[in-house]
């Protein structure tokens, strides 16, 4: 009945859905957005198999080539950063080779056009460096099974060294080498390449991919058995990683379709029966933290398997993955809808999402890198491990604000406004001090700071959210940057800021207020009560307002009108000498110009009134 009840919810949102997209124009129809939540994976794989989608530049060990290899992941990593993802599956052993300095694997051919070559830098070190600077996860994606060409450096050189555990198996007509998943051996020896990962790196997450049967492998022995060979991987795998390091997030990529379900069938492809994947009791147990599946489908190919996973999600972190490549012409000419809708329906579910390909995210295929912007509107967290460990960290201390020309600990609200109107704020670094480490609690911190024109900061709103994942207790807003903070923000609005701690499960702390509620009450009852006998009003007759003369010198050509506590309702272009605002409700506003920078000035008050 469970089953059935959430179908029905799911096609009536499916059904409200098509007729409201159906409705509008092509152009309009990807707008069917659904409000961004505050925890939500959303995540996308970066294949490094022969450079699908990085590095498409080879390193010779030269400084130059290294140089050009990194800032090519550079701006892969920025452009991921500004469409709202938070985690990077970035392929680290690829076939039985890997893109670190292994001492079991050689090095893969991806990074210098040879297999078993150094590129002259650590390309997983520089990764996770780079995406803790962008406040992303990155989690090491470790191919299981497969393990290449008969003939190639990785497969070879494993034939050389565990004979006993591999297979020829033919895929496409070539001869290609899987480890043995009915060896034990075969577990210990993932699992020693992932404890190598886990000891040397400071990573997020284990993402097992291919760890299943083959499908061309003649399963011999019973389903039964067999899922217990590939259980016995994984369970392998998670309990050395979860020894090392209990908060590494373990996950894996199952095939998408569970198994065939009461009212629609898998059509001879699922994880459990076929391959012996048996994904969803992995997160009942334990073995699993997080699932990726596959789902490279669409229609009723997905939804109820996208329910499905909901409902064998025991609390636990379930990303489906999307056919982004299908919106590929070459692939399969999907229309952008598909896609939206699917990202869409998996929001309402409480699911999050993940991308195959980075490349076909970044390359915007059929608009869907504008339309992922969109999508996230505010920036998430990634959901909490709560099963590992629930005890929050305590919240950090001793809040300070910095402006360009003086310091001031807990800064009064009323003078920050004051130096922005008079345009003195061309830079502001708030720092804070960590919390105390404890027992429950011994890792570094890491930090999430909010901002918002109402005091105290409403933590639970992802719209206040303008940096996560910080490794340092302080940030910088400046001019001459790009701004860190979502689209309803600009760092120099915001009067009020709130910090939490950030433990590596994922639980966040307390919120540290930088301003008290005495401080900020006299503030807006300030600005409430004394608008209209002290400051000039624009003039508005309820339905057009009348603009003050745009100075010469000012670079801005959008007006934006917010409430008095800083909530944007409105934009328009700033033309002529009236803009229309007749669709408001009425009430007090405030009405600022938006510069090609970002750069915004407050233009003045007005009051809306029809009787």
């Amino acid at each position: 009945m469970k089953f059935h009840r959430l179908s029905t919810y799911l096609f009536g949102l499916l059904l409200v859905a098509f007729v409201v997209l159906g409705r509008q124009s092509a152009k309009a129809q990807t707008e069917f957005l659904t409000t961004s939540p505050k925890y939500e994976i959303r995540a996308v794989w970066l294949t490094t198999l022969n450079g699908l989608d990085w590095p498409k530049t080879l390193s010779n060990g030269s400084s130059g080539s290294v140089e050009r290899q990194k800032q090519e992941l550079v701006r892969i990593l920025d452009q991921l950063k500004a469409a709202g993802i938070n985690v990077v599956l970035l392929q680290t052993r690829v076939r039985a080779t890997t893109i670190y300095p292994s001492a079991m694997e050689p090095w893969d051919g991806c990074l210098t056009g040879t297999a078993g070559r150094n590129p002259g830098y650590d390309p997983l070190q520089f990764a996770i460096d780079e995406c803790h600077k962008r406040g992303m996860q990155l989690h090491a994606w470790v191919v299981t099974i497969p393990i290449g060409k008969w003939a190639a450096a990785g497969c070879t050189q494993l034939r050389k060294r565990q004979p006993n555990l591999v297979k020829k198996i033919t895929v496409n007509g070539a001869a290609e080498g899987v480890m043995d998943p009915e060896k034990p051996q075969t577990a210990t020896y993932i699992a020693d390449i992932c404890e190598e990962i886990v000891k040397n790196y400071d990573i997020d997450g284990i993402h097992l991919d291919y760890i299943r049967y083959p499908e061309t492998w003649k399963i011999k022995v019973t389903r039964q058995q067999g899922r217990r060979h590939i259980t016995s991987i994984a369970e392998a795998i998670s309990q050395r990683v979860k020894r090392l390091k209990p908060w590494v997030m373990m996950s894996c990529s199952p095939i998408g379709k569970h198994d065939d379900l009461s009212r629609y069938s898998s059509r001879g492809w699922n994880a459990r029966t076929v391959v012996c994947q048996d994904a969803q009791e992995w997160l009942r147990t334990g073995v699993m933290d997080a699932l990726f599946p596959m789902m490279y489908f669409r229609d009723n190919h997905f939804f109820p398997f996208a329910i499905d996973w909901k409902e064998q999600s025991h609390g636990k972190i379930v990303a489906p993955g999307l056919a982004t490549y299908m919106l590929d012409r070459r692939e399969g000419n999907w229309p952008l809808l598909t896609v939206a809708q699917e990202m869409n329906v998996l929001r309402q579910l409480g699911l999050g999402h993940t991308h195959f390909r980075s490349r076909f995210l970044t390359d915007n295929t059929k608009g869907i890198y504008t339309f992922q912007r969109q999508f996230n509107n505010s920036l998430a967290l990634i959901p909490p491990m709560t099963w590992m460990n629930a005890t929050r960290p305590d919240a950090p201390r001793e809040f300070k604000i910095r402006g360009a020309r003086s310091e001031e600990r807990g800064a009064d609200a009323t003078e920050i406004l004051r130096n922005e109107e008079r345009g003195t704020r061309s830079e502001v670094t708030i720092s804070w001090t960590a919390p105390t480490p404890n027992t429950q609690h011994p890792t570094p911190f890491l930090y999430n700071v909010y901002a918002s024109s109402v005091c105290p900061v409403d933590i639970s709103d992802p719209r206040n959210l303008v940096a996560t994942r910080l490794t340092e207790p302080y940030i910088t807003f400046s001019s001459a940057k790009n701004s860190l903070s979502p689209p309803h923000h600009s760092p120099f609005r915001p009067i009020y800021y709130a910090i939490t701690a950030l433990d590596r499960y994922g639980n966040e702390s307390e919120p540290l207020q930088s301003h008290s509620f005495k401080s900020q009450q006299p503030t807006v009852n300030y600005q409430l009560s004394t608008l209209n006998s002290t400051i000039p009003l624009l003039a508005c007759d309820g339905r057009q307002l009348t603009l003050p003369e745009k100075p010469q010198t000012l670079d801005a050509n959008t007006l934006a009108i917010e409430t008095l506590q800083g909530t944007l309702v409105a934009t328009s272009p700033w033309r002529g000498n009236k803009t229309d605002v007749s669709t408001l409700p009425e009430g007090f506003y405030q009405l600022r110009s938006l510069g090609r920078k970002g750069i915004t000035h407050r233009l003045g008050f007005f009051q809306i009134k029809r009787h």
